[in-house]
């Protein structure tokens, strides 16, 4: 019935240590065997991205950046492409100059910030991917920015999305990954919409489509699924919208979702 999961990365494929469970590694790799497309759809950067791909033997194109950018594993085709407008770049870097929050953009895979701060090198760490210090990030902000972020407090982030909602109205995507992260996409970049361009360029209905995820910046992967799941561990905004609830990120939720809708509906059409 399901021909094709696209699954989110943090708090979905990944358990807190930001590790795939070996058993959840087995089921994705089953149901690529039996011929379901499975991909990632995440906000995170194209190399941190395929690097995951890579683990679980995936040779399909990839959502990343918010749905900003879809390319190929092998990286030999860049098949979708919506990067945030030079002049809304331009009000970033000046918002996060006046409130002095740390702002860190993307350009080419390459992830940029003004100063080598903390929040830059933990995050980083975390996701595993290198860095460039910029003190002049306007001038990487003419050809604009393929994503950018802003780090901070979540009561401050909390104005800030309200503030840029305000500012940008439908020009921009506006949307919280974490408590902590608020990241700023063009409007055509979301999960959503690069899910239903891969999907179509491959020949898959939304109806054969599985979106699993679990905060704010997955509603669209799961409202735009045939069947949109919600890990145990989501948002409740996210389990309000899903169709199904798995479990969470540390007791195997993917794991659980392909084996329940995937591999059981294939056993169950050849009995």
């Amino acid at each position: 019935m399901y021909k094709m999961v696209a699954i989110d990365l943090d708090g979905t494929l990944l358990n807190d240590e930001l590790i795939v469970s070996q058993g959840t590694i087995e089921a994705i790799q089953q149901a690529v065997a039996r011929g379901t497309v499975v991909t990632i759809a995440t906000g995170r950067m194209f190399r941190s991205a395929k690097r995951f791909a890579e683990q679980l033997g995936l040779n399909v194109p990839l959502i990343t950046y918010q749905g900003a950018l879809i390319q190929d594993v092998e990286e030999k085709e860049v098949m979708y492409e919506r990067p945030v407008p030079s002049d809304i770049a331009h009000q970033l870097i000046e918002m996060a100059c006046e409130k002095n929050m740390h702002l860190q953009v993307y350009q080419d895979d390459m992830l940029y910030a003004a100063s080598d701060n903390e929040i830059l090198r933990r995050y980083a760490e975390a996701v595993q991917v290198p860095y460039k210090v910029e003190p002049n990030l306007v001038s990487l902000a003419e050809r604009g920015f393929t994503k950018a972020l802003f780090i901070d407090e979540p009561h401050c982030i909390d104005v800030l999305q309200s503030e840029l909602r305000a500012l940008f109205g439908e020009r921009a995507s506006i949307a919280k990954s974490k408590p902590t992260y608020l990241e700023v996409t063009h409007p055509e970049a979301n999960k959503g919409i690069a899910l239903l361009h891969l999907a179509q360029k491959l020949g898959i209905e939304r109806s054969e489509i599985i979106g699993i995820g679990d905060n704010y910046n997955d509603l669209d992967l799961v409202l735009t699924a045939g069947l949109g799941v919600a890990m145990g561990n989501a948002v409740e905004e996210v389990k309000e919208k899903a169709d199904y609830i798995s479990r969470s990120n540390n007791e195997e939720g993917v794991r659980h979702v392909i084996e329940k809708f995937v591999l059981n509906c294939v056993v169950a059409e050849g009995e």
